[in-house]
């Protein structure tokens, strides 16, 4: 296999970052647009919200599920020969989707095969920027995320144009085309050993052959992949990883009936479809901006509480949602919601590196992503049947922010009162230290005048040690 780099960011680098772009905008934007075809899928399938719900929940929880699996992909056969599979795999799931005649089999092709097909994109996608840069490596994933902003900007548009034009059938044919990563994971030039992120971190690369049948391996693989041991120790990554979950039941809910919620209010379908561009729109200005913020070292110990105050605006927002469905307060509502998406965004996986050990980071991921795709998998069948009980998409948005807000409260709450443990810790150490050594002494409570004094025993006490 040809060599791709001698030194890291050469100029193919940023060939792979222009893919990488692309990808992203292909695959981690398409979900947004989903809900342009829902009416017309439920139109089609004589099916109920709920049932119509399980396509777009099937292909959003496999994007994320499938990490662990395109990790593995990855380490064996390499980013290129992965996002190529993942190409072939999205593009024949929406080419057989075309083709489907029931709901069920619209779920196992254009839900289930192509969900896996964009999740080996984009994480090999991902992945690779690791290896081609190094002192640019932030500027490159800033400028990656910008693909997933012009994703969800474009897809609501084509795809209302195409549906237009083609019916939902032609247009999933179309993007069957689409969707085939195959040129840009061409473009992923395998990179030399010497500056893979095994040896860049001083880790061991993964074995070639795993020895097969070993409980103490297979033990090994899922540790590599799925963090149990940081979930049973880490008390702050499992308080994060319980909020998230919680707040994930919420969250994509906007995506997916916002456009059907504003038709129904009498909104024109493609002012509807416009209004899922205007926070893609935002959204490449306002993720950046957020990164610095983020980024920031004065707010490098207050991220947890940003993220959770970022979830706390997106569930009010969507409360304003539901109080209103005039055009202008949904515009006025993307705008804000732009905002507190953008945050949650950026801080989603910083303020998992800032809990979990960056030698651990991996698998933590791993472990974060797959819970992550068990609430997406089920948030939009469940706000389906809610709707399909209520036949008023408003409590859709409320139970959005439901979870959005208690999500929000639990996660600041837990995380001020182990700050609180944490800094009590110490001080109970040093008073344990000095009651210890008070009788050494000769030191009773009696033999201080007052609390100045108490403290300069503790104080000579410690720094003699």
């Amino acid at each position: 296999m040809p060599q791709a780099l001698e030194c890291s960011e050469g100029c193919w680098a940023w060939m792979v970052l222009l893919a990488s772009v692309v990808t992203q905008g292909l695959t981690l934007g398409f979900p947004t647009c989903v809900g342009i075809f829902f009416t017309e899928l439920q139109r089609e399938f004589q099916a109920s919200n709920s049932e119509t719900s399980w396509f777009p929940s099937i292909l959003t929880a496999m994007l994320h599920a499938g990490g662990p699996l395109c990790s593995i992909l990855v380490g064996r056969f390499g980013c290129r020969a992965t996002v190529m599979l993942g190409g072939v795999l999205a593009s024949l799931g929406m080419v057989a989707g075309s083709f489907c005649c029931t709901l069920g089999q619209l779920y196992l092709t254009a839900g289930f095969v192509t969900g896996l097909g964009m999740c080996f994109n984009f994480q090999s996608s991902i992945t690779v920027l690791g290896l081609y840069f190094t002192c640019w490596r932030v500027l490159a994933n800033a400028l990656a995320s910008a693909g997933v902003s012009l994703g969800i900007m474009l897809w609501p548009l084509l795809s209302r144009s195409l549906l237009e034009g083609l019916g939902w059938r032609g247009s999933f044919l179309i993007f069957g085309g689409v969707l085939r990563c195959c040129v840009c994971g061409a473009i992923l030039r395998p990179v030399p050993a010497s500056v893979t992120p095994e040896t860049r971190d001083g880790l061991p690369p993964p074995s070639k052959r795993p020895a097969r049948g070993c409980p103490a391996a297979r033990g090994r693989a899922i540790q590599r992949h799925l963090a149990f041991d940081v979930l049973r120790h880490n008390v702050g990554y499992r308080v994060y990883t319980l909020g998230v979950v919680w707040m994930i039941m919420g969250f994509p809910l906007p995506h997916v009936f916002l456009v059907s919620y504003a038709i129904w209010h009498g909104v024109d379908e493609h002012r509807a479809a416009l209004l899922i561009s205007i926070i893609g729109f935002s959204i490449i200005f306002l993720r950046p901006m957020a990164g610095l913020v983020a980024g920031r070292w004065d707010f490098a110990s207050h991220r947890n509480y940003l993220f959770s105050l970022a979830a706390l605006l997106n569930g009010l927002t969507n409360l304003a949602c539901a109080a209103s469905a005039d055009f202008r307060v949904l515009v006025a509502y993307c705008l804000v919601y732009s905002v507190s998406m953008s945050s949650i965004g950026a801080l989603l996986f910083q303020v998992l590196m800032d809990i979990v050990p960056m030698d651990r980071f991996s698998s933590a991921l791993g472990l974060f992503t797959v819970l992550e795709s068990i609430s997406i998998l089920i948030s939009p069948p469940l706000a389906g049947l809610l709707l399909d009980t209520t036949s008023n998409f408003s409590y859709v948005f409320y139970m959005s922010s439901f979870f959005l807000i208690s999500a929000a409260l639990f996660m600041g709450g837990s995380f001020w009162a182990l700050g609180k443990m944490e800094r009590q810790g110490p001080q109970a150490e040093v008073q344990g230290a000095v009651t210890e050594a008070a009788p050494e002494h000769g030191l009773t409570m009696e033999d201080t005048d007052g609390p100045k004094k108490q403290l300069r025993v503790e104080i000579m006490y410690v720094t003699s040690v």
